[in-house]
């Protein structure tokens, strides 16, 4: 299933609510971090989905393509 615009969005805009990464934006969080979550279980909820969908395109080498929409809101 591809991301819809808003997510990808939200992930150039959303800041990590908690942990060491508090305050960082989603596509700015470091693919180690993104990867403990890919083992450990994603929170629930939209937070999740969304550390999910970063920590995928991020894997894919994808993280790139935010690029365009970087500053854009």
């Amino acid at each position: 299933m591809l991301p819809d615009s808003e997510s990808l969005l939200l992930l150039v805009t959303r800041k990590m609510p908690f942990g060491k990464y508090k305050g960082t934006l989603i596509a700015d969080l470091p693919g180690n971090y993104l990867n403990w979550f890919a083992r450990e279980g994603f929170p629930p909820g939209e937070l999740g989905r969304l550390l999910a969908l970063m920590q995928e395109l991020d894997h894919n080498g994808l993280g790139h393509l935010l690029q365009p929409l970087r500053g854009r809101v």
